[in-house]
């Protein structure tokens, strides 16, 4: 049965508690900025989820004292998958809270809103996503949502005629004072969960390491029928590194390449379904000719591209993350 998007009710919520949950590893200098900012909202807890950081992050989250903050300092990097996975379950056994929000170590809510998500009206969807915007005010374009092209006939027809532009929300959707509007897939950063959403959902697949794992989970809750709002009144920004001046996304260390690709793969299969088979040489064609944003790195990429590329049609998950940093670590 396709997905439907069903209107939201208009019964008021009563204060509930919210927990928000960040993973990181390595970015000391970001998690202060983003805990600074959580410290300051209304949460009632902070769960910080330390991927084997070895650069000062646990001696920093040791010191805190705040009574909110929960710090799980994990001896191996699950990735941000991982951390997720675990650090959701975590939160739901230890609190059970109505809402969890998720976000990077370089993701963070704008100042106040998250008094701004209680004061809005949100019966009628089991999770909601943020508008995340760049420090300089601009889209993010790596969180930007979609709706499935595959399962929606607009947005279809547009897709053949406007590329990505067809299926993802637009700049107006983005507009502060714009109403929710269903969506198929959003980003883990600034992504709230209700409890029921989680209870139906279960938890991110932390086999997935980075990457898609917030695709694959979104995708996998509209299957099961849950409804999934962008909230463009809520607004976070997004720290990242890895988008190129004119928006070009080029993955540092090279290594990412291959969980970018991997797991994207497998996120289309969900979302086109039958179609995924005649879409696949469009993918293998289009992610080859970004091999031209890596310079000299270009062979090491398109080596590491082609493992990508077998692994997820294999739906392969086991792959040891040493052997991927080697992989893209061994000389053309």
């Amino acid at each position: 049965m396709r997905p439907t998007h069903d209107p939201p009710a208009t019964s008021a919520l009563s204060r509930q508690t919210i927990a928000a949950l960040v993973v990181t590893h390595n970015r000391l200098d970001r998690l202060r900025e983003t805990l600074t900012r959580l410290l300051a909202e209304d949460l009632d807890q902070i769960l910080v989820f330390d991927n084997a950081s070895g650069d000062g992050t646990r001696d920093y989250l040791d010191a805190m004292d705040d009574p909110r903050l929960i710090v799980i300092h994990h001896p191996e990097n699950l990735g941000g998958a991982g951390g997720f996975s675990r650090g959701l379950r975590l939160l739901v056994k230890g609190y059970d809270p109505d809402w969890v929000v998720l976000m990077d170590d370089d993701g963070r809510p704008a100042p106040g809103q998250i008094a701004r998500f209680r004061s809005l009206d949100l019966s009628g969807w089991d999770a909601l996503g943020a508008a995340v915007l760049t420090p300089s005010g601009e889209v993010c374009e790596m969180n930007r949502p979609y709706r499935n092209p595959f399962w929606h006939l607009p947005e279809f027809l547009r897709t053949l005629t406007r590329g990505r532009k067809g299926f993802h929300l637009g700049n107006d959707n983005y507009r502060a004072d714009a109403a929710p509007v269903g969506i198929d897939m959003t980003s883990f950063v600034g992504l709230f969960l209700s409890r029921a959403s989680i209870s139906r959902a279960g938890y991110p697949d932390e086999r997935l390491f980075i990457y898609g794992d917030d695709q694959l989970y979104t995708l996998e809750m509209r299957r099961k029928g849950l409804r999934i709002g962008f909230l463009p009144a809520v607004r976070f920004e997004h720290d990242t590194g890895s988008i190129q001046p004119g928006g070009h996304l080029v993955l540092r260390p090279l290594w990412k390449v291959y969980y970018m690709y991997r797991n994207a793969l497998m996120a289309y299969r969900v979302a086109a379904g039958p179609w995924f088979w005649p879409l696949l040489p469009v993918l293998a064609l289009k992610w080859l000719r970004q091999a031209r944003r890596y310079g000299p790195d270009a062979g090491r990429y398109r080596t590491i591209l082609r493992q990508a590329f077998m692994d997820g049609l294999l739906r392969r998950l086991d792959r040891p993350h040493a052997q991927v940093v080697a992989m893209a670590e061994k000389p053309d």
